[in-house]
């Protein structure tokens, strides 16, 4: 291997070294997120409010296009994440309904 391809393999071996430390942030992140999330839910349920709240969705979607601007990450791709994530808090937020 010639040292250029070395140096290559070494780069390489470090980047995905970093995304897996990313991705495990990112799991860990959203579990303690969704632990909230479920407690709002619970909240919720208990006080006869309702599963959504399109005002706060709305903010929270502006808040992370800003976000995902100042990160130099595809706004949209941010708006699709968060609108997925919105989606599962409100599943779980109707199921406590129940």
């Amino acid at each position: 291997m010639t040292d250029d391809a070395s140096r290559a393999a070494e780069l390489l071996k470090e980047h995905r070294a970093s995304i897996d430390r990313l991705d495990a942030i990112l799991v860990y992140t959203l579990g303690e997120r969704f632990k909230h999330t479920q407690a709002v839910g619970r909240l919720k349920a208990a006080h006869g409010l309702a599963p959504s709240d399109p005002a706060r969705e709305d903010q929270q979607i502006a808040r992370l296009e800003d976000l995902a601007h100042q990160a130099d990450l595809d706004p949209e791709f941010a708006k699709k994440f968060l609108n997925f994530i919105i989606q599962e808090v409100i599943r779980h937020h109707i199921e406590h309904q129940k």
